[in-house]
């Protein structure tokens, strides 16, 4: 590109309305109903039944950017009592959809640990996908003091 005076005025212009919309931007959390449709997404639309599910996270994060949580299903891990998939929401946070987990007969047992980034206080949900095509969810809200998103 050859640089010429209106080239320049241009790019000028251009680089001007980007600092100033720039500056305006602000991260888009997700919100509860994004979340549910996630989860129905997930689940196809099946209702998640309670139990078999434990979803452990702390209830006070003094740092959200790193939150430790962990899942856990009950689970003979053969046949139809086989636990496909873990996947686990926050419902605050820019994308719901934080981490998902999949699992073999070889696995040996349903659990799996992870770190995750919290921008505010909200809801950390686990939902499970059996092979029989049951769906089973735990919910936990985590409070956050100090956002792990720049908030």
């Amino acid at each position: 590109m050859q640089l010429t005076r209106r080239n320049v005025l241009g790019l000028t212009a251009g680089a001007a309305a980007f600092a100033v919309a720039g500056a305006r931007v602000t991260p888009a959390f997700a919100s509860a109903e994004d979340t549910e449709k996630s989860i129905m997404d997930f689940t196809g639309g099946a209702t998640a039944g309670e139990g078999k599910i434990t979803l452990t996270a702390p209830e006070i994060a003094e740092n959200g950017n790193t939150v430790p949580v962990s899942v856990n299903v009950e689970s003979a891990m053969e046949g139809d009592d086989l636990v496909e998939s873990i996947i686990i929401f926050a419902d605050g946070n820019p994308s719901p959809a934080v981490a998902t987990f999949h699992f073999t007969e070889m696995s040996g047992e349903a659990l799996a640990t992870t770190r995750m980034r919290l921008a505010k206080t909200q809801n950390v949900i686990a939902v499970a996908k059996m092979k029989d095509g049951s769906f089973f969810m735990d919910k936990k809200q985590v409070k956050v003091t100090i956002g792990g998103c720049g908030g």
